[in-house]
Order: structure tokens, then C-alpha cells, then sequence
């Protein structure tokens, strides 16, 4: 065979006068958790839930600084309120305008709501939404009469009550009237002038013996206030009402106090300095619903938390000795787990608040409850972990180079299960949680007089007025919720970033 010569002419060297070497690589190393926050960032509902997260959290530390009120501030008389907020209403924007819904009000009924109105200059009446007509017979004749359904600001429904004052608080509250032009002492009505009727102070008018008005031939309420002066307290000094003729007593002097109808909105104002504002209306403790989920929010995170961080300190090191020493070591340990496991959470928590908490207090005992057994599946966790990587090259390695038991434990094989570990934490938080509201919703625990309310007890209170009072148990149930799918989500996002088989996928 012959080949064809290639002439030396034609060879020359490629890197001739040139230095060969290794060059640097162009991309930055990339570590562990620097990968798993790149996997977690393109997870969008993860990254959804985490923000939302920050904003319930940011929430509930915001709110009791916020609020007009403290947790511990109870109002007894506007209880199960409506949402409100003088700004907002006063504008009439269809929210936060304390509105309720009353049905069926017949003439009567318009005219209790325009009795209030007159007298304290405060209309009731948000708008009307339906008005009926139906016919009945007055006298054989048949007579077309309407009733309405009506949207009422409750605040101002409420209008006057009665209230046994001291001489001394009688003389503050003219004093306070004086000076800042608002009215809350109005004149006194003597029962035997309304047909004797006692449930209802805000009749100021001559009724018939149905509590029905009585308008005279203009259809004007016809005021029937008390001139009796032998029954009047102290001289009355302050604003009276623009239809008084000067002659009106304001207080019934009686067993050495005073009896007047007050108008409660003002004495509100005279009490607090400020007029009602509830941005979520009240609960039938009086609380403020927007101030009680923030601090429930709050105990509650932060109980789950400390729950979570002591039963993974136990947890990890219980699983570590089970998972490393194997053997009779781990079959002892393990069924130690199982009888605990075996424990319902239920009965523990009932028998510990119901002796150990007299010792102890009640969080602490609450707080045992949730330890005595909240460590097993963390074991479990780190059981497995450990036996995954004991038997791995680099550990054997190590223990060849002289490793003592704790420093392979801890230093080698802890520390590749950290990011399951962590996960695992993060999803037991929804857990405790809503193990917490359970415990305090069926009134088994009752936190109150430690942390103010709880959600648990806001969902309890709102449960029983859920048919009138919607709104009490409507805020609580939404946080709620969105507290718990948002953990669940940012726990199953940070799962699927740190689990090592998708490391480097999608980069």
C-alpha cells in the first residue's frame, strides 16, 4: 500500500511560543442552601405563601400597636359590634359603617328610630333597602300600611341609656359637656308618662299602651320629659336639648345617687377621649376583634415556634443516638417512642391542665403537654437520616482517621439530614398551631388570662353569635386559615428545595 508524502512544509505547531494551562472556571461555586433558595424562589406558590406569611406575621405584631384599644380594654355594652369607623362611615362608603340589617319595621318601629334621631342628632337610618305594602282592616276599613328593611348604624341604634350616676360624676360630666360642646346627660322621662315601659329609654314621647307614638295632628313627636322639679337632683348647668323651655330636670334623685339617660355614644367619648373605631367589631367580650387576632396571632406563632424548636433539640438528639448505635440501643428507644406515641394528646392536655397547671401555671403545663410526645416524629426523622448516611464512604473515612462518636454524629452525618430536619420543623409549626386553636376553641385550655384572647377563643365567642354577629367569628376564620395553608405551602416549598435528588435540576 502506498501513501501520499505529505511535504514538512505543510506541518507547523498550532500553539507554538504559547504557555498551556488550566483556566479559571467562569461560574461562581454554589453551596447548598445558595441552591435550595434558587429551587424554593421558582416555586411561585411557595414564594406566594411566604409573603403572605410575612404580612399575617407583620400583622399580628402591627395590630395592638394600631388599634385604638389593649386586648385587656372590654367594652360591656357594645358587644358583638359591627365594624366601624367614624372616618369611613361618615362618608358612606357602604362599609365600616357598623351597619345591621333590621326586617319588618313597621310604623311604629320607624318612628323609635326617628325618636332617636330627633332627640340626639344622631340618625340610626343608614338607608332603606325594601319597603312593603300589605293591607288591614282598622274600623271595616281596609287600610294600605308599609314596612321596611333597614340598614341601622348599631352604634347609633343604641342611643340612650339609663345610668345611676354620683353626685360627683354628675358635676364632671356637665363640666366636660361645657367644654367641649357634645351632650350626653338629656332629659329625664318618668315611666308612668310612657305607659310604664322600663325596657326602652330611648322613648321620650307620648305612646299609646302598645309602646306605639302617639304624633300629634302634624305628625310630630310629642315630647313628654319630666318638669317635676321635687324629684330633680342637683341643678342641672350645662347644654340642654334646643326644645327644653328651660323647666326639664336631667337627673332623678334617688337613694343618694342620680338616675339619667344618657346618650351612650357621647359618654363613650367622655370615657375614652375618642369615638368607637373598631375595624373588625367587637366580640361578646367587648374586645376588639382587630387587636384580638393580633395578640392570639401573636401567642399562638410564638408558642409554635418554641414548640417546635424544643421538640426538635429532643427529637434530633434522641433519633441520633437511636439512628448511629443501632442495635438494643435503638430497639429499646423505639419502643419507648411507641408507648409515648400511644398517649392521645387530648387526655394528656386534659390531665395536665387540670393538675399539673395549678403547680406550674397554665402555658407551662400546655407547654409539657405538647413535648411529651411532639418529639417522636422528629426522632423518627433524624432515626432515618442517620441510618441513611452511617454507612457512607465519608463517614467510614472518618471514623478510620480517628473521629470520636460525637463529632461523626454531629459534625458528618447531622449535618447532610439538616435541610429534611428543617423542613419537617417548619410543617410541625401548622400543627402545633392548630392543635393550640382546637385546644382553646373547645374551652380544655383556657389562655385568656394569660395572653388576653387567643384564635381559638375568638372562634369560640364568634361560634355562638355566628347567626347575629357574623363578623366575630368571619375575621378569626379567615387569619386563621390563611395562616395555616400559608405554612403548609412555605413548609412544602422548602421540602422540594431541600431535598438533595433535585439539586441542580432547572438551574
Amino acid at each position: 500500500m502506498e501513501y501520499e508524502k505529505i511535504p514538512a512544509e505543510k506541518f507547523r505547531f498550532v500553539q507554538e511560543n504559547e504557555k498551556l494551562h488550566d483556566t479559571e472556571l467562569q461560574t461562581k461555586a454554589r453551596g447548598f442552601f445558595a441552591d435550595a433558595m434558587i429551587r424554593f424562589s421558582k416555586n411561585k406558590s411557595s414564594v406566594i405563601a411566604t409573603w403572605i406569611l410575612l404580612g399575617l406575621m407583620l400583622f399580628s405584631i402591627l395590630s395592638p400597636i394600631i388599634s385604638s384599644y389593649s386586648i385587656w380594654e372590654r367594652d360591656r355594652i357594645y358587644l358583638n359590634y359591627e365594624p366601624y369607623v367614624p372616618s369611613i362611615a361618615k362618608k358612606g362608603l357602604g362599609f365600616l359603617d357598623g351597619a345591621r340589617t333590621f326586617s319588618n319595621q313597621n310604623e311604629a318601629s320607624m318612628n323609635y328610630w326617628k325618636g332617636i334621631a330627633q332627640e340626639t342628632g344622631l340618625d340610626p337610618v343608614i338607608r332603606q333597602v325594601n319597603q312593603y305594602a300589605y293591607t288591614v282592616k282598622e274600623r271595616g276599613k281596609e287600610v294600605t300600611k308599609y314596612s321596611y328593611d333597614l340598614e341601622v348604624n348599631n352604634y347609633y341604634a343604641l342611643g340612650i341609656l339609663y345610668r345611676t350616676l354620683t353626685y360627683e360624676e354628675y358635676e364632671k360630666i356637665q363640666n366636660w359637656q361645657n367644654e367641649t360642646g357634645i351632650q350626653v346627660i338629656f332629659p329625664y322621662v318618668e315611666q308612668k308618662d310612657i305607659n310604664g315601659i322600663t325596657d326602652k329609654p330611648n322613648i321620650w314621647y307620648a305612646v299609646d299602651s302598645k309602646g306605639a307614638a302617639k304624633p300629634d295632628k302634624e305628625g310630630n313627636l310629642v315630647p313628654v320629659y319630666s318638669t317635676r322639679q321635687e324629684i330633680a337632683g342637683p341643678e342641672y348647668h350645662s347644654i340642654r336639648i334646643p326644645s327644653d323651655p328651660g323647666n326639664y330636670i336631667y337627673a332623678y334623685q334617688k337613694s343618694g345617687s342620680l338616675q339619667c339617660r344618657i346618650l351612650y355614644y357621647n359618654y363613650y367619648i367622655y370615657m375614652n377621649g375618642h369615638e368607637p373605631s373598631y375595624i373588625f367589631g367587637t366580640n361578646s367580650g367587648g374586645q376588639d376583634i382587630f387587636c384580638g387576632i393580633g395578640v392570639g396571632a401573636r401567642f399562638s406563632i410564638l408558642f409554635a415556634i418554641l414548640v417546635s424548636a424544643i421538640n426538635l433539640t429532643i427529637g434530633a438528639f434522641y433519633g441520633a443516638v437511636e439512628g448511629y448505635y443501632g442495635g438494643w440501643v435503638d430497639m429499646l428507644l423505639e419502643r419507648i417512642s411507641d408507648i409515648l406515641s400511644g398517649v392521645p394528646f387530648v387526655v394528656v392536655t386534659t390531665l395536665f391542665q387540670l393538675h399539673l397547671a395549678k403547680k406550674v401555671g397554665i402555658v407551662p403545663s400546655f407547654l409539657f403537654a405538647f413535648v411529651l410526645t411532639g418529639w417522636i416524629g422528629m426522632a423518627a426523622l433524624t432515626r432515618r437520616q442517620f441510618y441513611r448516611f452511617k454507612g457512607q464512604e465519608f463517614i467510614l473515612a472518618a471514623r478510620t482517621l480517628g473521629a470520636s462518636d460525637k463529632r461523626l454524629m454531629f459534625k458528618h452525618i447531622f449535618p447532610n439530614g439538616i435541610g429534611s430536619i428543617i423542613t419537617s420543623c417548619a410543617l410541625v409549626i401548622p400543627g402545633v398551631i392548630s392543635s393550640e386553636t382546637s385546644m382553646t376553641y373547645l374551652g380544655i385550655v383556657d389562655l385568656s388570662s394569660f395572653a388576653g384572647t387567643t384564635i381559638g377563643t375568638l372562634l369560640s365567642q364568634g361560634n355562638a353569635v355566628v347567626t347575629t354577629a357574623p363578623h366575630a367569628v368571619l375575621f378569626p376564620s379567615i387569619f386563621l386559615g390563611l395562616l395555616m395553608i400559608c405554612f403548609n405551602l412555605f413548609g412544602n416549598g422548602l421540602r422540594d428545595a431541600f431535598n438533595p435528588t433535585t439539586r441542580g435540576i432547572d438551574d
